[in-house]
């Protein structure tokens, strides 16, 4: 009876394309696996060969990958199989493995062991400094866009000086002599930025022979997944590291280069045999994860890239159900269409949520499937960031919406009284707010006491308040700021005061300094609007609180269990960028915003190179289904402030007929017959406008209070304080600025909303629908 040897053991399960990779040994490898192929698998066993048949000490062989997930299912994998002495195996992240040389031997270029690695918030701190130091003007220079090109010019192993050589303009000077600056002050505080990690290991080992030899000898075998993804220095490294030993072997995807905005360049995996002679190529085509349809689809829109490595993806999977390709009115119903196909799949196929993932292009679009989600009581765990309502930048501009709505809410006022950076110190919200508490009355009631006094009223200071004549005057500021906003918010729809805010409060500006992630950020407003644009209809004011409220509700951690991983007890659909997608897979995908300028982006339409990463973008998404890909579009989105009629991605018209099912599921002729959400209904015309009710002198105001004065004419509360005919009111009017009354001598009405006997009757029928279950909920 013979026995396994260990060799045949560890090469079992494999296919034969799969046993090559993994035995050939001696030389460089260049790995094309496509998606699904097992790649992880392959190197993962290819370690375990090295180290079990050719005996290779698991501390010669590095492996290196691009994220500490990927890194961790690698070691993880190998260990499983080497066993003893996996605990010295290297597998690590490019970046982390930089570190660790650095940490080592960093001193030969001018690091200390302890060194610190910056992250974005620190380099655009030490920009801002220099750019004070030298009297530029932060507005005309942005700090991140100077570091968006100190950033590509390490990248391109550009020094400082050589930046400066290259100097043509005014700006390409304020960049070179920044570079200078900013290189200077990471040497004197011993740290390093990301692009340091690589540009110094990348100048460690090709300025001393002596460190290249030692890292050479110590590395006898080099692994690097991903490789359609590494930049120039991450190139250079590999290529110091394995020109001594040539046993080098890279896995990658040219079909799924998507990060060129992070300096990728797809072009080192093509470039790769010209820089290894001899180097053998082994292409994994054969896809363990998607049907044949799935497959055959996705081919067939890459396939209209130029200049690709050819390879034919097949499976021995079945071949599969048709994909669906639908069209929805806008995203409100895209995302319900998408939930109802989910829940049809759960009954129907017995795909749990667990395997549904909900892809889109940018990360604005989860807002519509966020609130789906939450009004229909789906779990949803939101990948790689926070929920929309959740996200920096739309709690911001909300902040400034409570206060106006609230002008009490000192928790909103504290979060946006320095933001953007206007001049107030820690120091000086502490005073403001301690005084307040003393007092016992809101912030913004100290603040407009301040710039009462600041602005020249002869009336005596009510609250004491110790403030350098800097902070007085930004207080002012920011005091007239917030009362011209209150006052706005009785003439403009939220969306338009959304709009007025953004750029009077210098938000808009501050987001378009931010290069890297400043477009992201401003289409999460834009999407804000979106979503304020159903509370059209309501008078102003109500609008506003109306929207407060919905978003509230939306936010609430009660009703949207599954925003994070660590909290999902239950069931959860995964909402999550094409760009997050990467590596991952499901049953059931869901592809939505398949629209011209959505995906493909209007920024790549007419560039294309950019057009074909899109293309790549789309591809890494459909290949992440297993059994089911649906494809959506809108026939209407707003976008970036912009709504209208969409034209569908031109991606969708390289896809076969004899694969697609549905795709005319929906026409836009029956739009005009759609029921109204009974949710969303705002009041019709013929409901009565609110009447004011008369009130005594004696009666109380509250902050937020929507008032009429006889000669000012509507306004609304902002502070209140006293008793009785003593009581001094605060209220800022309608094209008539802020006015603080004696009751006793300017009598005030309180505006309130009577109920209407028309109000919305959900079980009345209110428009005929020609197909009921067309738009059933």
């Amino acid at each position: 009876m013979s026995s396994i040897s260990p060799t045949e053991n560890l090469l079992s399960g494999l296919s034969d394309r799969q046993r090559e990779a993994v035995t050939h040994t001696d030389g460089p490898l260049l790995i094309v696996a496509g998606p699904g192929s097992g790649k992880t698998r392959v190197m993962a066993h290819r370690v375990a060969y090295l180290v079990g048949e050719k005996g290779i000490p698991p501390w010669k062989i590095l492996a290196v990958t691009f994220t500490n997930k990927a890194a961790r299912e690698l070691r993880e994998r190998c260990e499983r199989l080497v066993g003893g002495g996996s605990n010295e195996l290297q597998v690590r992240t490019f970046h982390g493995f930089c570190s660790r040389v650095l940490r080592s031997d960093g001193e030969h270029v001018g690091l200390k062991p302890e060194f610190t690695i910056y992250d974005a918030d620190d380099q655009a701190r030490v920009a801002r400094r220099i750019l004070d130091q030298f009297d530029i003007d932060p507005k005309q220079f942005p700090p991140r866009a100077l570091l968006s090109v100190i950033s590509d010019a390490k990248n391109n192993m550009r020094s400082p000086a050589q930046l400066s050589r290259r100097t043509e303009t005014y700006r390409d000077e304020v960049a070179a002599r920044v570079y200078e600056a900013y290189e200077g002050a990471l040497q004197r505080a011993n740290a390093v930025d990301f692009d340091d990690l690589l540009l110094k290991t990348f100048q460690l080992l090709e300025g001393y022979p002596e460190m290249l030899e030692k890292y050479q000898g110590r590395f006898e075998h080099l692994l690097v997944d991903e490789f359609q993804d590494t930049n120039a220095l991450q190139f250079q490294v590999a290529r110091l590291l394995a020109l001594k030993s040539q046993n080098i072997c890279v896995v990658g995807d040219p079909d799924q280069s998507i990060y060129s905005w992070r300096h990728a360049e797809p072009s080192n995996l093509t470039d790769f045999q010209s820089t290894f002679k001899n180097t053998k190529i082994v292409t994994l085509d054969q896809s363990y994860r998607s049907t044949q349809i799935i497959l055959e689809a996705a081919d067939s829109v890459i396939g209209n890239n130029d200049g690709r490595m050819e390879k034919n993806l097949w499976t021995e999977n079945s071949r599969g159900t048709r994909i669906t390709v639908a069209e929805a009115y806008n995203e409100e119903e895209e995302a319900r269409l998408v939930l109802e196909a989910a829940k049809e799949l759960k009954n129907k196929d017995g795909i749990t949520r667990n395997e549904v993932a909900i892809m889109y292009r940018v990360n604005a679009q989860s807002r519509a499937f966020e609130v789906a989600c939450n009004r229909e009581g789906i779990p949803y765990r939101l990948v790689g960031g926070v929920k929309f309502y959740d996200r920096k930048e739309v709690k911001d501009i909300l902040s400034f919406l409570r206060l106006i709505s609230n002008p009490a809410d000192d928790a909103a006022l504290e979060r946006i009284i320095n933001v953007p950076a206007r001049g107030l110190s820690a120091r000086t919200v502490t005073e403001l707010r301690e005084v307040a508490v003393s007092n016992k009355v809101p912030v913004l009631d100290v603040i407009l006491d301040v710039m009462r006094v600041n602005m020249g009223d002869e009336e005596p200071r009510a609250y004491h308040v110790d403030l350098a004549t800097r902070a007085l005057k930004s207080v002012t500021a920011f005091g007239d700021l917030i009362t011209r906003f209150i006052e706005q918010s009785l003439a403009l729809d939220t969306n338009e005061l959304i709009d007025l805010i953004v750029e009077r409060s210098g938000y808009g500006a501050m987001l378009r300094e931010d290069k890297e992630r400043g477009e992201e950020r401003m289409e999460n407003l834009q999407e804000l609007k979106a979503s304020a644009e159903q509370f059209a209809g309501s008078e102003e004011r109500g609008q506003l609180t109306e929207f407060l409220e919905n978003v509230a509700l939306v936010s609430d951690v009660d009703g949207l269990q599954g925003g994070d991983d660590s909290e999902v007890e239950e069931e959860a659909i995964t909402l999550i960028t094409l760009h997050q997608a990467k590596g991952l897979e499901y049953d059931a995908v869901f592809l939505v915003g398949l629209e011209e300028g959505m995906l493909p982006h209007s920024r790549s339409v007419d560039d294309p190179t950019q057009l074909e990463e899109e293309r790549r973008l789309l591809y890494v998404g459909m290949t992440r289904a297993r059994k089911r890909l649906y494809m959506f579009r809108a026939f209407q989105r707003r976008f970036r402030g912009q709504s209208g009629s969409q034209m569908a991605s031109r991606f969708l018209l390289e896809i076969p007929d004899t694969l697609v099912t549905n795709r005319d599921i929906r026409g836009h002729d029956r739009v005009a017959d759609r029921m109204p959400d009974p949710m969303w209904t705002k009041r019709s015309a013929s409901t009565p406008a609110p009447r004011p009710a008369t009130r005594s002198a004696g009666d109380a105001f509250d902050a937020g209070d929507k008032v009429r004065h006889k000669a000012f004419g509507e306004g609304v509360v902002v502070s209140s304080s006293g008793t009785g005919a003593d009581t001094q009111v605060t209220v800022a009017f309608s094209g008539q600025g802020v006015k603080r009354l004696m009751l006793s001598y300017a009598p005030l009405e309180k505006i309130v909303e009577e109920e209407s006997a028309q109000q919305f009757d959900p079980d009345e029928e209110q428009i005929e629908v020609q197909d009921p279950d067309l738009f059933a909920p």
